[in-house]
């Protein structure tokens, strides 16, 4: 299908929106295939077209599926705050060898296994806020396409068929390994499959495989059976995006040998195909190792959120540059909950005291007048917003300097807002409240960290989360807080410090506010870190050959 075909949904201001701001910011993605930085621009105006590899879906998805599909939201999010039409198309691998043997081992038929856990990754999905994308196609509803492709790549001369099975035969690609610079004699044959002698080389990988034993099977010009790992991609991305589309994203460890094959076949199949831009983020570890499945060091996202808020997790995943590795830290963990608690709890004081205000705030449609601190906070917001985003997506540079600016500067206006004033004034701490907390939660929207319930609705979920992970309750917490205003009666004071300390030590704050005693989750004082984190930090450009 081609993407210049397609209907667009959008109404006639989001396509002068997307005129305008396209023309105004000049995105800059770091592409793989020439290891460089370049300026983004869509094959066809006002349009993007995207397609991210997803997950196998065997059993619950870890912390390094997270990862990828936060950080292709976070760009989705950009796109269209950009004013794009984006299609955004991820996948669902369901036909597999991993998928078949935890088949066999439970008793189950290998495509419900994996339907239940493709339903079970998107509620991971909507736990971390990430939207869905424009299709979400399984390998199981596109064999047709599959096979197809298949046959036109035979028919080129670039596959041949030995006992049922399909194999590419990389010789007759000459720009094999153009994405990840490797040479033909590393591809790893066995990633998935041992090697097979009847290849004419070791490299060659598989289109098709023919039928096994108690695996699914399709019919095909070749004999029964199922098709290979990196096909599936080709013939999907080409069924929705066409040959020819602008992003093509993955984690770090698909650029090869999957997306190296990936090129492979779709240049086999149509000599015009064309991928403009490939993006990849980096990897999870743990204890510097990447995590995965096979290397039995994982946490599922279920296992983290049990504990962590899912916005919590969301927030830690961004607070390092996509494309640097990202090391798992109960430590930073706990620090995302601190920072996201302030962020919201800031917000929600500010629409308490905004809801009490309605009848002096205009509604004249004139522009808000603000104070000169305030007008200074938005503008250097938006700028700097715009800068880092458009810079390879640094979401880890955005959460700090002018963001916690904005919100000091609620806090700052709030107290104001205690004191008399005159009338005038009173009117531009109000509309500067407006104005500022209007571009904290467009900055928080476009990364996803804008909740969908009320910001009162998350800090108790955070509150809970605190409490679960202290091994408390929160009448105990109470309990605490009442025996200290005793203490304090008879001057205590030491005592009533080892109180508030001990819960400190479990990330329970204490925090005196006039006469009364509130508390609020915090970064457990004496918790050492679990690893040495090194998220955060944009990775060098690496160098060509």
């Amino acid at each position: 299908m081609d993407p210049s075909k397609q209907e667009t949904n959008q109404s006639k201001s989001s396509k002068t929106s997307a005129k305008k701001d396209t023309q105004e910011v000049q995105f800059v993605v770091y592409n793989t295939m020439t290891q460089q930085k370049e300026v983004f621009k869509p094959k066809i105006p006002g349009k993007v077209f995207m397609y991210v590899c997803g997950v196998t879906a065997y059993d619950f998805s870890h912390l390094g599926h997270a990862r990828a599909a936060v950080s292709f939201d976070v760009l989705y999010r950009y796109l269209q705050h950009l004013g794009y039409e984006v299609t955004y198309v991820r996948n669902f691998t369901d036909v597999d060898d991993k998928i078949i043997r935890r088949a066999n081992e439970t008793g189950e038929d290998p495509i419900s296994l994996s339907d239940r856990f493709c339903k079970e990754y998107n509620v991971d999905m909507s736990d971390l806020q990430c939207l869905s994308p424009t299709h979400e196609p399984r390998v199981s509803a596109h064999i047709e396409q599959i096979k197809d492709m298949i046959t036109q790549i035979i028919n080129k001369d670039f596959g041949y068929v030995v006992d049922g099975d399909v194999f590419f035969a990389v010789d007759k690609f000459p720009n094999y390994g153009k994405l990840s610079g490797q040479k033909l004699e590393n591809n790893r044959a066995g990633e998935r499959v041992a090697v097979d002698s009847r290849k004419r080389n070791p490299s060659d990988f598989a289109l098709w495989k023919a039928v096994k034993p108690c695996e699914p099977s399709w019919d095909s010009p070749w004999g029964p059976g199922r098709p290979g790992w990196h096909i599936e991609c080709s013939a999907m991305s080409a069924h929705y995006l066409s040959f020819k589309f602008d992003i093509h994203g993955g984690g770090l460890d698909l650029i090869f040998p999957h997306h190296e094959n990936e090129i492979a076949q779709s240049c086999a199949a149509c000599e015009e195909s064309d991928v403009s831009y490939w993006m990849h983020n980096g990897h999870v570890t743990n204890n510097n190792e990447k995590m995965s499945k096979s290397l039995g060091n994982f946490f599922t996202i279920r296992q983290i959120t049990e504990r962590y808020h899912p916005l919590a997790l969301r927030y830690f995943l961004i607070n390092a540059h996509y494309r640097s590795p990202l090391n798992y830290s109960v430590v930073q963990l706990e620090g995302a909950s601190e920072a996201i608690f302030y962020i919201y709890q800031t917000l929600q004081d500010c629409e308490d005291s905004l809801s009490q205000l309605q009848e002096e705030i205009p509604n004249d449609g004139k522009p808000a007048r603000t104070t000169p601190d305030a007008k200074e906070c938005i503008s250097k917001l938006c700028n700097e917003f715009q800068a880092k985003m458009s810079d390879d997506l640094s979401t880890s540079l955005i959460l700090t300097g002018a963001f916690l600016d904005a919100l000091k500067l609620v806090n700052n206006l709030l107290t104001m807002l205690k004191k008399k004033q005159q009338k005038q004034q009173r009117l531009l701490v109000i509309q500067s409240l407006v104005e500022v907390k209007k571009e904290a939660t467009k900055v928080l929207d476009v990364l996803g960290l804008q909740p969908p319930c009320s910001y009162n609705e998350v800090l108790l979920q955070l509150k809970e989360k605190a409490l679960t992970r202290a091994g408390l309750v929160e009448d105990d917490v109470i309990r605490v807080i009442n025996e200290r205003v005793e203490v304090r009666k008879n001057k205590d004071f030491l005592r009533s410090d080892q109180m508030r300390a001990e819960l400190q030590a479990k990330g329970i704050a204490l925090m005196d506010v006039g006469t009364e005693t509130i508390w609020r989750p915090c970064v457990p004082v004496q918790q050492e870190p679990e690893v040495v984190p090194s998220g955060g930090q944009i990775p060098p450009e690496p160098k060509t050959a």
